[in-house]
């Protein structure tokens, strides 16, 4: 039987003194340690601290497991004795340490010790390692609803575990039970804890730091510690380093959180508001001028065209009808091969047939929407649970130095400053919504300048960037209830999908006959999407799918250079090799003659040069995220297209107009100032959630919103600005006949 030294049998008791000067009682807390000075791992040594409702015991040498099983033995330990709820203000407490062992002749020290500053504000403590856990106590002030426990440090933390619990015994303070109750956080140079006091019964917690057996949590190097006979394996390899690490602690601000979540709506309304009232002011603005004296356009125009029909019905327009034109496939090919095109050329279609098949990019998102978003917030949901219930905030890549909960949201300021894209996406859907009437309204009269003149005016495209938008912001919110590395899919779809229906729209301008259908289109932006979820699933690291990538995007690229050139004229077939080489023979061996068509084979020249160059750079750097790698690439080109469209536009003799001019000022410099906060990099999935908080920073805005929050302010309203730009940029040719505006 295992025999007890009654000398070693120990006693201790403490009191709560009368309430201090803060305005709560002071409570101390009371440490136990101990340190076996002989190695006998084989008869270990059994300490038994016996409490009022409480019982801790441990045995020494301790040993923990750490990954793969690792066994890690400690011959010192400490322990904090947890303070049972007590009735009275002041009340005596006792405890007990049974000693007990089986060998014969065991020497140690046992220490008891009061914990200054038990009761949290600032603490400060040295890392010992995992056999020393340290915890203390917040008390929540009355008119206080929550608080943000920080954990820093001026270096590198050992790899701990941060965790918040509530006042009950016994506390798990080691590395095998700390993850069993509470909310918890791994960290190594800062960790931050948003809590409520709604959550805690007793409106106080414990803040408990344990100190791993291993760095691999937090990303560190997995080390071996051999079980050596006068080493203690926890600290052979970074022992300096944990005994001299300072770290402190404390509540980083008290939150009073009515006011400043009424106060940060109302802002984020009054911001993106003030846009539809700007926009009410500029529409109403030519209206006045037009309502004046004199003749009313269309009454000028009407003059003309009295004996035109009007438009039929959108009922007897089928879809079969998209590609019929009157004349034969040979006149097309005479038409749209010309070295000189123009407008005219490429608008001969019905406009009936034209507007049912633009109109299909609205539908198509609209359902793409509907059945993408309702499992999409299933998941969040879900994620969010998992975390409330578990407590484990390391499954969630917050910015936990600014995370403001709301009912079961982590972090609904992040949530809360994506209603930018959802209202201005609103908002872009009505002023389309308007033009759209406007226009029918000049068909319905004749109009002439409808009729006959300008680029053709086709709405489906824009309402579908507008809704485009809308669910951007929808799905970023559902993204940041919980970002992390296999949700971020959800926060770049729509955006892929932005950047191709902006480059449609821009081709659809001048080349409305021609445009891809939805149907080809939305089958595109889905293989896009196909392989941003197989590349974040499967492309880190892997050599061969980052190799049949870069092939498969420079195909793609030569076979829309293809497309582009030859304006959809071109057929892939069994012959196409035999045609291609027939081309280079005559074009560039026999005669050496230059491209027919200059200015589209420099935009193609350029094109296929950056795709290639993207395509070296994903091939041979491989990043790590491939999503924000695949929406750079559509970016890239996207900018490319609408650069060379500018030009092109000022080279052919247009102009633009003040409105436009303006628009592309001001979004310059939003995107300019928005790219600024995104790339502060507050957390990143890409690291161990230790590392991620590292790069955590305070909220610099009214106190709630932090750098990305801002990037979700200024990113909608530059994509707003951006759509105007599509929208305005060719106004100044809505009195220029379509046969005198060139195609490019």
């Amino acid at each position: 039987n295992p025999s007890r030294n009654p000398e070693s049998s120990r006693r201790k008791g403490w009191g709560r003194p009368s309430p201090s000067s803060t305005g709560f009682f002071h409570t101390e807390g009371v440490r136990v340690s101990v340190n076996v000075l002989s190695d006998q791992k084989d008869q270990p040594v059994l300490f038994v601290v016996r409490q009022k409702e409480a019982v801790v015991s441990f045995q020494v040498p301790l040993i923990l497991r750490g990954l793969y099983q690792r066994k890690y033995a400690y011959q010192e330990v400490s322990r904090t004795l947890c303070q049972p709820q007590t009735k009275a203000e002041v009340e005596t407490q006792h405890f007990y340490v049974d000693v007990s062992t089986l060998s014969l002749n065991t020497s140690y020290q046992l220490r008891v010790t009061r914990v200054e500053n038990f009761v949290l504000r600032v603490a400060t403590m040295a890392a010992m390692g995992p056999f020393s856990p340290q915890y203390f106590k917040y008390e929540f002030p009355e008119e206080v609803d929550s608080v943000i426990v920080k954990v820093t440090s001026a270096m590198a933390f050992p790899c701990s575990v941060i965790s918040i619990q509530d006042i009950l015994c016994p506390v798990y303070d080691l590395d095998n039970n700390v993850a069993f109750i509470g909310m918890y956080q791994t960290m190594t140079k800062k960790a931050a804890i948003t809590v409520q006091k709604k959550d805690f019964p007793s409106h106080s917690f414990y803040v408990v730091v344990v100190v791993k057996t291993e760095d691999e949590a937090c990303g560190g190097a997995l080390p071996y510690y051999p079980l050596s006979k006068n080493a203690s394996p926890g600290l052979q390899c970074s022992c300096h380093h944990r005994l001299c690490v300072g770290t402190s602690w404390g509540q980083g601000r008290e939150l009073s959180p009515v006011p400043a979540y009424v106060r940060s709506v109302l802002f984020c309304l009054g911001i993106f508001l003030s846009f539809y009232i700007l926009t009410l002011l500029i529409a109403g603005w030519p209206r006045v001028s037009a309502d004046g004296p004199g003749p009313a356009a269309g009454e000028r125009s009407l003059e003309n065209v009295a004996s035109r029909p009007r438009l039929d019905s959108l009922s007897s327009v089928e879809e079969d009808d998209y590609d019929t034109l009157a004349d034969i496939d040979y006149d097309k090919n005479v038409i749209r091969t010309k070295q000189y095109l123009c407008v005219a050329d490429l608008a001969r279609k019905d406009k009936r047939v034209l507007r049912k098949k633009y109109q299909i990019y609205f539908w198509n998102i609209a359902t793409i929407a509907v059945f993408y978003a309702l499992p999409v917030i299933q998941l969040v949901i879900t994620y969010q649970t998992v975390v409330n219930v578990t407590g484990n905030q390391d499954i969630c890549y917050y910015n936990f130095l600014c995370a403001h909960p709301l009912g079961n949201l982590s972090a609904f300021n992040n949530i809360l400053s994506n209603l930018g894209y959802v209202l201005l996406g609103l908002l872009f859907l009505l002023i389309i919504l308007q033009r759209e009437i406007n226009y029918n309204r000049a068909l319905l009269r004749n109009d002439a300048h409808a009729l006959e003149c300008g680029i053709p005016k086709h709405f489906g495209l824009f309402y579908a960037m507008g809704t485009a938008l809308m669910m951007e912001g929808l799905l970023s919110a559902c993204y940041h209830v919980c970002p992390n590395y296999t949700n971020f899919q959800f926060d770049t779809s729509f955006m892929y999908m932005i950047a191709g229906l902006c480059m449609l729209k821009l081709y659809q301008k001048r080349h409305p006959d021609i445009n891809a259908s939805a149907y080809s289109a939305y089958a595109c932006l889905a293989l896009v999407i196909f392989f941003s979820v197989v590349g974040v699933v499967f492309g880190k690291g892997n050599t061969a799918f980052w190799i049949i990538f870069s092939v498969i995007h420079i195909v793609a690229t030569l076979l829309l250079s293809t497309q582009l050139y030859y304006m959809g004229r071109w057929k892939l077939d069994s012959g196409i090799l035999r045609r291609i080489l027939h081309v280079l023979y005559t074009d560039c061996v026999r005669q050496c003659s230059g491209p027919m068509y200059v200015d589209r084979m420099v935009l193609l020249v350029m094109g296929n040069i950056i795709n290639w160059s993207l395509a070296a750079y994903g091939l041979i750097v491989r990043p790590n995220d491939f999503a924000s790698y695949l929406l750079a690439i559509g970016i890239c080109n996207l900018l490319l297209y609408f650069a060379f469209y500018i030009i092109m536009k000022l080279r052919s003799g247009e102009r633009i107009k003040l409105i436009p001019l303006l628009c592309i000022i001001s979004t310059s410099v939003v995107w300019g100032f928005a790219l600024f906060f995104f790339f502060q990099g507050l957390s990143t999935w890409q690291k161990t959630p230790a590392e991620s908080r590292e790069h955590n920073r305070d909220c610099i805005l009214l106190d709630f919103f932090d750098d990305h929050d801002i990037w979700h302010f200024l990113s909608s309203i530059a994509m707003f600005g951006s759509f105007l730009v599509l929208l305005t940029l060719d106004d100044d040719l809505d009195c220029v006949q379509r046969d005198k505006i060139y195609v490019f």
